[in-house]
C-alpha cells in the first residue's frame, strides 16, 4: 500500500520529534489510520522506537469530560418521559421512537456548532419576534425572514398548526432534557463536546497534539483546535489535492481552515497534486448490483495489472456494503490474504433468527387465557440449526409432537426433555412485567448456548453470539433499571432495530492482503488499484437527506449542518479516495427499476467534465453469465424407477388425478416420495382442513338421526343452534385441535382464533344449507357415512381405495328408489359440463374442468354398485357432486351429468368407465414411456413441486 499521505506524515513527524514519540499525542477522525501510521515510523526509523498515542477525536472530547455518553436506547427513553411531560401527549414510546432519535440528531447537531438553542429553537408562532434578530447578520436575517413568510402563505394549515405546537416546546424539551440527563452525569455526544469545548480548564496531558486527515470540522472541533493551538501544542496536517480546492464545496471549507490551523506540510508539496497527473479510470455501467460483484474475479484477475500481487495496495470499496457477501463469494482463489473493515450483518446470522423465532414464540406463538402454544412456533424453534445448544432433544420433541399431531402443546408435555423449562419458561405469570420476563429469558438462553459450545471453534458463530447476547443483556439493563418502559410489541421492534443497525466485525491482520471497505473506512488511506463498486446517485453521496425538525433556512442561518455540508464530505471522500492511485475502475447500475434511476454518482459525472485531460474510458458490464431457470424436463423409468412402480400395489384417486394433472408431480409424490409442505401444522386452517371439518360434522349430524330421516328431524337440528355449534365444535377438536373431547350444552364456545371463527361460522351456515336441500329429499336413508371402498382384485393392475363422503337411498319421482354416491364440495367451483367418459380422462380437462371430481365420484359409483353387501337389492347407483355454495339454485340436483344427461345409473357407463381407467394405470406403469411434465403451466403456480421441477 502506498499511503502516501501517512508516509509522508510520519517523515514530517520524526523530523521535528525524532524517535521519542512517547509524548506526542496522534488523532485521527477515525480509528483505521493508526495501524497504517505506526507501520510507517517504524519503517522510517528502521529500529525500535517510542510510538505515539493515538486516539479519535471523540476520544479526545471523552477524555476530557467526566460525563459519560449515554447509552442511545436510553436517550430516546429519557427524551420520551420529557417530551410526554411537557406537551402532555400520550404518544407510545414506540410511536415516539424514530422521531425521538431525530429530534436528539438535531439537539446534537445544534450543540456540535455551538449555537445558541433559545434562539434557534425559539418561539416563533409570532412572526414579530423576527424582529429582533441583531445577533444575525443580513445573510441570515434574509434566510429566516423567506423561510417563514413563505411558511405564513397559509396560516391556518394543520401542518403549520402541529408544527408550531411541537416548536413552541422545543427548546423547554432541549433544556429539560439536558438537565435530566446532567442530574446523571450522562450527556448526547454533542452536549459532552460542547461542554469539553467550553470549560475554563482544558488539561492537556500531552506535549503535542498531532491533527491528521480531518476534512469538514464543527463548530466544538474548531473551538477545541484553536484552544490546543493557543497553547502551542497543536500541529494539523490536512488530506487534499488542489484540484478540488479550486471550486469544490469541501475544498472551501480546507481553504478556510489552512487559514485557521496552518498545514505542517507546504503547500507545493508533491502529495497534493495528484489528480492532474494521467490516470487510467474506467466508468463500467452494469445491469444489476450482482453483476457488479461478480466483476471483482475479472477486475482482480486482469493480467497486466498485478492487482492480487500487490496485495494491500489494491481495495474494494463498497458504496452499498450490502453487497459484501456476493463480493467475498466471488474472490478468486488466488487471492490467498484479505482484510475486510465492513462488518457482517447481525440481523442476517442464524442467531438474528432464532431470536426472533423465540420473541414469536412467546407473543404471537402463545396462548395466555389457556396456557398452549401454537405447534408451528414451537416447531420454527426446534428446527432451528442452534434449538440443539438449547435442548439436545429438539429432534426428539419434534418427533413427539408431530407423530401425535399435538396442535397445541403446552408446558407439562416437555417435562420429561433437559432444558425444556428453560425453552417454554413462563413469562407472563410473574410479578414482574412480561418484557422485563422476556428480555431476562431471552438473555438466560443466550447465555445457556454459549456455556454448552465453549468447545466449538466457530469464530462467526462465538461473535455473532456474543454481539447478540451483548444486546439483550443492554435491553435487559435498561428495563430492569426502568430507564426503559415498553410493551412487549415495542420491546420486538426496538431489538430487531438494534440487530439491523449492528454488524459483526471480520478479525484479521489490516496491514496485509487485499482490502475490502466502505467509503467511511477509506478516510486516510491510499491506495494504488481501486475498484470502487456500486457507485450511484444515492450511494454516492450516501442517502443525503435534510430530515430535521429544524427547517434548511433556519439550519442555514444558524450555521447547523445542512443538506450541503453532507454532501461536501462526500465529494471530499469521493475525490480523496482517487486522488492519489493510478489504476481506477468505477462501476455503476444503469438500469431504471425499483425507483432507482440508474445514474452515475454525480461525482463521477463532475470529474469526467472537470477533467477533459483525463482518458476515461467507459464501458458495459454484460451479464452473461446469469443464471437461466431450468424447465421442466420428462423423466425417463431407468431400472430404479421401474422396481419402485413394481412395488405399488394401491392407488387413490386423488394420485391418479395428479398423474392426469401432471406426470412429473405424480413421480415426485409415490415414486421420489417427496412430501408436500404440510401446512396445517398449526391450527390454521386450509382448504383440506376446512372439507375435513365439514364432512365430519355432517356425518356427526346424521349418525344422531334414525333412518329414514324424515323431514320433521331436519328441521328439529335446523332449529337448535345450539346442537349445531356443539357437532362443529367436536369436528374442530378432532381435525384441527387433536382432542376427542365432546362439548356439551353447557360447555362455552370453544376458544377459536379470528380466522377460526370465521370459518366456524362458515361451516355452520354450510351445514344449514345441507339440511334445508336434504328437506327436499326426506324421507330418505342414510345408508352411510365417511367409509372406505376398495376395487375388486384383477378389476385393475393395482387396488383402488377410498373415501365416500356419503351414500344414501332416495325416492325418484316415479317411485323407484337410487343409492347416490355423495361427494360434498365445498369450494366454490360449480359441476361442469361434460361431453363422454372419455373427457374424465383428457388432461386439460382435469383444469379446465375438474374432471378429476367426476373420476372419484364414479369410481365409487362403480364400485358401490356391484358391491353385495353395500348394495344388496342391486339398485341403480347415481354419483353426485353436491355443491354446497350452490345449493340454493331453483330445482338443484347434485347428480352428475354427461352428454347433457343425467347419470341415474352409473352402470350405463361403467364398461367405458372401466376401459379408460385400465388404460390410464397400465401407461402409468408402462417402463416404455416417461413421466412428462405438463403442457398447461398454469397448472406449475399452484404445484408444491414447481421449484424442485424448475431447478
Amino acid at each position: 500500500m502506498n499511503n502516501f499521505f501517512l508516509s509522508r506524515v510520519s517523515s514530517d513527524l520524526m523530523d521535528k520529534f525524532g524517535t521519542n514519540l512517547s509524548r506526542v499525542a496522534v488523532v485521527f477522525p477515525n480509528k483505521r489510520a493508526a495501524l497504517f501510521m505506526n507501520e510507517h515510523l517504524a519503517r522510517k526509523a528502521g529500529r525500535p522506537i517510542w510510538s505515539p498515542v493515538y486516539m479519535t477525536i471523540s476520544e479526545l472530547f471523552r477524555k476530557h469530560s467526566e460525563t459519560e455518553i449515554a447509552d442511545p436506547i436510553k436517550l430516546v427513553a429519557d427524551l420520551h418521559k420529557v417530551y410526554t411531560s411537557i406537551t402532555g401527549k400520550d404518544e407510545t414510546l414506540d410511536q415516539f421512537f424514530s422521531w425521538g432519535q431525530l429530534l436528539i440528531s438535531d439537539f446534537d447537531d445544534i450543540d456540535k456548532n455551538m449555537a445558541d438553542a433559545s434562539k434557534v429553537l425559539a418561539n416563533i408562532a409570532d412572526l414579530k419576534e423576527l424582529d429582533d434578530l441583531s445577533y444575525l447578520n443580513e445573510e441570515q436575517k434574509a434566510l429566516l425572514k423567506r423561510f417563514f413568510n413563505n411558511f405564513a402563505v397559509d396560516p391556518n394549515t394543520e401542518l403549520k398548526h402541529r408544527f408550531l405546537q411541537i416548536w413552541s416546546n422545543l427548546y423547554k424539551i432541549y433544556t429539560t432534557f439536558n438537565e435530566k440527563l446532567q442530574s446523571q452525569n450522562l450527556a448526547y455526544e454533542g452536549a459532552l463536546y460542547c461542554k469539553v469545548a467550553c470549560q475554563e480548564e482544558l488539561p492537556l496531558d500531552y506535549d503535542s497534539y498531532v491533527f491528521v486527515g480531518f476534512n469538514m470540522l464543527q463548530k466544538v472541533e474548531q473551538h477545541l483546535f484553536s484552544r490546543i493551538k493557543r497553547e502551542g501544542k497543536a500541529y494539523f496536517y490536512w488530506d487534499f489535492d488542489h484540484y478540488y480546492m479550486k471550486g469544490n464545496e469541501s475544498g472551501h471549507f480546507i481553504r478556510q481552515y489552512l487559514e485557521q490551523f496552518p498545514n505542517e506540510l507546504p503547500n507545493d508539496d508533491p502529495v497534493y497534486d495528484n489528480l492532474s497527473k494521467q490516470k487510467d479510470i474506467t466508468y463500467i455501467a452494469a445491469t444489476t448490483e450482482t453483476a457488479q460483484a461478480r466483476y471483482v474475479a475479472q477486475w482482480l484477475s486482469e493480467e497486466g495489472k498485478e492487482r492480487i500481487k500487490d496485495g494491500r495496495s489494491t481495495a474494494i470499496v463498497l458504496c452499498d456494503e450490502s453487497l459484501l457477501q456476493t463480493v467475498v463469494h466471488c474472490l478468486p482463489e488466488e487471492v490467498k490474504k484479505v482484510n475486510i473493515t465492513t462488518g457482517y450483518p447481525l440481523s442476517q446470522s442464524p442467531f438474528a433468527a432464532l431470536l426472533n423465532l423465540l420473541i414469536g414464540l412467546q407473543t404471537d406463538g402463545y396462548n395466555r387465557q389457556n396456557s398452549y402454544y401454537r405447534l408451528s412456533y414451537v416447531l420454527k424453534v426446534l428446527r432451528h440449526p442452534y434449538a440443539c445448544h438449547i435442548c439436545e432433544q429438539n429432534l426428539d420433541m419434534i418427533e413427539m409432537l408431530t407423530s401425535k399431531n399435538i396442535f397445541r402443546p403446552k408446558r407439562q408435555i416437555f417435562e420429561e426433555y433437559a432444558n425444556a423449562d428453560l425453552l417454554f419458561t413462563n413469562i407472563y405469570d410473574q410479578e414482574e412485567s412480561p418484557t422485563l420476563m422476556l428480555s431476562r429469558w431471552l438473555t438466560d438462553i443466550l447465555m445457556h448456548i454459549g456455556t454448552q459450545t465453549k468447545h466449538l471453534e466457530d469464530p462467526f458463530f462465538q461473535e455473532s453470539l456474543f454481539r447478540t447476547y451483548t444486546l439483550a443483556n443492554r435491553l435487559q439493563g435498561l428495563i430492569a433499571s426502568g430507564d426503559l418502559e415498553i410493551d412487549i410489541v415495542t420491546f420486538r421492534r426496538l431489538f430487531w432495530q438494534l440487530l439491523q443497525g449492528t454488524t459483526i466485525p471480520f478479525h484479521g491482520e489490516p496491514a496485509e492482503g487485499l482490502q475490502i471497505m466502505g467509503v467511511l473506512e477509506t478516510r486516510n488511506l491510499d491506495f494504488d488499484h481501486i475498484l470502487i463498486l456500486s457507485c450511484n446517485e444515492g450511494n454516492m453521496p450516501k442517502g443525503v437527506n435534510d430530515s430535521s425538525f429544524i427547517p434548511y433556512a433556519v439550519r442555514k442561518a444558524y450555521g447547523l449542518t445542512t443538506i450541503d455540508h453532507k454532501v461536501a464530505i462526500y465529494a471530499y471522500y469521493f475525490h480523496r479516495l482517487i486522488q492519489r492511485a493510478s489504476d481506477i475502475t468505477i462501476t455503476y447500475n444503469h438500469a431504471t427499476e425499483d425507483g432507482n434511476r440508474g445514474e452515475m454518482s454525480r461525482f463521477m459525472l463532475q470529474f469526467m467534465v472537470e477533467n477533459s485531460q483525463q482518458q476515461i474510458r467507459q464501458a458495459v458490464l454484460r451479464a452473461t453469465n446469469d443464471t437461466m431457470m431450468g424447465m421442466p424436463k420428462p423423466i425417463k423409468k431407468d431400472e430404479k424407477i421401474q422396481k419402485k412402480l413394481a412395488t405399488i400395489t394401491q392407488l387413490s384417486p386423488t394420485a391418479i388425478a395428479h398423474y392426469l394433472r401432471c406426470q412429473l408431480q405424480f413421480y415426485f409424490e409415490r415414486i421420489a416420495m417427496l412430501k408436500e409442505p404440510d401446512n396445517t401444522e398449526d391450527d390454521d386452517i386450509d382448504n383440506r382442513v376446512f372439507g375435513n371439518i365439514f364432512h365430519r360434522a355432517a356425518q356427526l349430524i346424521y349418525d344422531k338421526m334414525q333412518s329414514p330421516i324424515q323431514k320433521s328431524a331436519i328441521e328439529a337440528v335446523l332449529n337448535d343452534a345450539s346442537a349445531l355449534s356443539r357437532v362443529v365444535d367436536q369436528a374442530f377438536n378432532e381435525n384441527l385441535f387433536n382432542s376427542s373431547y365432546t362439548p356439551t350444552s353447557e360447555d362455552p364456545e370453544a376458544n377459536y382464533n379470528g380466522l377460526q371463527l370465521i370459518n366456524r361460522n362458515v361451516i355452520i351456515f354450510y351445514l344449514k344449507q345441507l339440511l334445508k336441500i336434504d328437506m327436499q329429499l326426506a324421507p330418505f336413508s342414510i345408508v352411510d357415512c365417511e367409509f372406505k371402498v376398495y376395487t375388486d382384485d384383477g378389476d385393475y393392475p393395482v387396488r383402488i381405495k377410498g373415501v365416500v363422503d356419503r351414500m344414501d337411498k332416495v325416492s325418484m319421482s316415479d317411485g323407484s328408489e337410487c343409492i347416490r354416491v355423495v361427494d360434498y364440495k365445498t369450494g366454490s367451483r360449480t359441476q361442469q359440463p361434460i361431453d363422454s367418459v372419455e373427457d374424465i380422462f383428457r388432461p386439460e380437462f382435469v383444469t379446465k374442468r375438474h374432471t378429476d371430481y367426476y373420476l372419484q365420484t364414479m369410481l365409487y359409483a362403480s364400485i358401490i354398485s356391484k358391491d353385495d353387501n353395500l348394495n344388496p337389492q342391486h339398485l341403480p347407483v347415481s354419483p353426485a357432486l353436491l355443491f354446497i355454495q350452490h345449493t340454493t339454485a331453483k330445482d338443484y340436483d347434485p347428480r352428475l351429468e354427461i352428454n347433457k344427461q343425467r347419470v341415474a345409473d352409473v352402470g350405463v357407463y361403467a364398461n367405458d368407465f372401466k376401459e379408460q381407467l385400465q388404460n390410464l394405470i397400465k401407461e402409468m406403469l408402462n417402463p416404455d414411456t416417461d413421466f412428462t411434465p405438463t403442457d398447461d403451466k398454469r397448472r406449475c403456480e399452484s404445484c408444491p413441486f414447481k421449484k424442485t421441477c424448475y431447478s
